[in-house]
């Protein structure tokens, strides 16, 4: 006879309503765990998209992601004359406010050159970009559908492909231009600035301009050499897509980093101590069964093993109602929520810790008590 069972049988409805808020509990530890999986997997996602080798950057900064690099759009061709450089690919980075549909929406623009580097990684349905004016690839993430016009600037776009997990490092949806079109919406003045810049005789504004070029390298070779090569003779400066990760990493996600795993060690210690209140409370109520089975002979060891078992069996009911609660929810999240295998069996792992942890002070309870308890009034 399973003494713990039959208890929990006998007060069930206690038992699961307590359940029920320790997995609310562990969910939200869950879903934290899993925000920030997501954070950092959406954060690199632009990054990794153009798989290439080399990011060359204006001289002196850390690239687009960390600080503004601005290069004149004649530095591809520099850089695809560099030996051992395979291929190239020029590319713009901004973020426009719009609106769709009467709704506002905020996109991270992508211009790049079509048939080079610098496109998403893969289409989730229609077709790339093919012509140099008029076209737009957004992310799933944007709401918009194949077909749809998207105003940018002063030009309508027509939506001709759509990808999937290519957001910024906010969570905003990517849009791929076309490199001339992009260079439009970010370097063309409005037409009143133009007026006003002409009237003053200023020179006529350019767009040819970049913020990264990316470069693809041939087998074999190291892109410490070409790195060097580049930064002697061209004066530009240069990071491994390695490099560009850390750099992405610790300019924008690192603080997200510490304050969600502060708020997870919280939640955490939260869970264990309503924990062991609940199992020292569920205790107290047992004090005169505690003292009859003192009083007919049983060993400490069952008494132990009573108030374990009960502890273990909340714990992994909570975190079992808690994952499966954030696994229904998880894509109503404004942010992406990113649920591992392995995070899930390591917080439940640390659940068990936790809850023998919790039941000592409940064992603690019931090693103290007199069997002549039982026979009081």
């Amino acid at each position: 006879m399973n003494l713990a069972f039959r208890d929990i049988r006998h007060k069930l409805g206690r038992f699961l309503l307590t359940c029920v808020g320790l997995a609310l509990l562990l969910g939200v530890v869950l879903s934290m765990i899993g925000i920030y999986r997501g954070l950092v997997d959406d954060a690199l996602s632009l990054v990794r998209a153009p798989a290439v080798d080399l990011w060359v950057v204006e001289a002196g900064t850390r690239g687009p992601f960390a600080e503004a690099s601005r290069m004149p759009g004649d530095t591809r061709e520099m850089v695809a004359r560099v030996p051992g450089v395979a291929e190239a690919g020029a590319v713009t980075y901004q973020t426009v406010e719009t609106r769709h549909r009467n709704e506002s929406l905020r996109l991270q623009v992508v211009g790049y050159e079509p048939g080079r580097l610098g496109g998403p990684a893969g289409l989730a349905e229609g077709r790339a970009i093919a012509l140099r004016h008029g076209e737009v690839v957004v992310d799933i993430r944007a709401g918009i559908a194949l077909g749809d016009r998207l105003r940018l600037g002063r030009d309508d776009y027509l939506v001709v492909g759509r990808t999937r997990h290519h957001v910024s490092t906010g969570g905003d949806p990517v849009a791929f231009l076309s490199l001339r079109d992009a260079q439009d919406l970010q370097f063309l003045p409005k037409p009143s600035t133009y007026r006003r810049d002409q009237a003053r005789g200023a020179p006529p504004p350019t767009t040819d301009t970049v913020n990264t070029v990316l470069a693809r390298l041939l087998p074999g070779v190291s892109p410490e050499a070409v790195t060097r090569e580049i930064g002697r003779w061209k004066h530009l400066g240069t990071a491994t897509q390695v490099q560009q990760e850390a750099i992405l990493v610790q300019s924008v996600v690192e603080k997200a980093r510490r304050q969600i795993g502060l708020f997870t060690g919280i939640l955490m210690v939260v869970s264990a101590v309503v924990i062991a209140l609940i199992i020292y409370t569920m205790t107290m109520d047992k004090v005169r069964e505690i003292a009859t089975l003192k009083l007919i002979g049983a060993p400490d060891r069952t008494i132990v093993g009573l108030i374990l078992q009960q502890a273990l069996a909340m714990g992994m009911v909570g975190f079992g109602l808690g994952a499966a609660l954030v696994n229904l929810v998880a894509d109503k999240f404004p942010r992406r929520v990113l649920l591992l295998p392995e995070d899930a069996a390591l917080l439940g792992v640390l659940v068990l810790i936790v809850c023998v942890l919790a039941s000592s002070l409940g064992v603690r309870l019931a090693l103290r008590i007199e069997p002549a308890a039982a026979l009081g009034g």
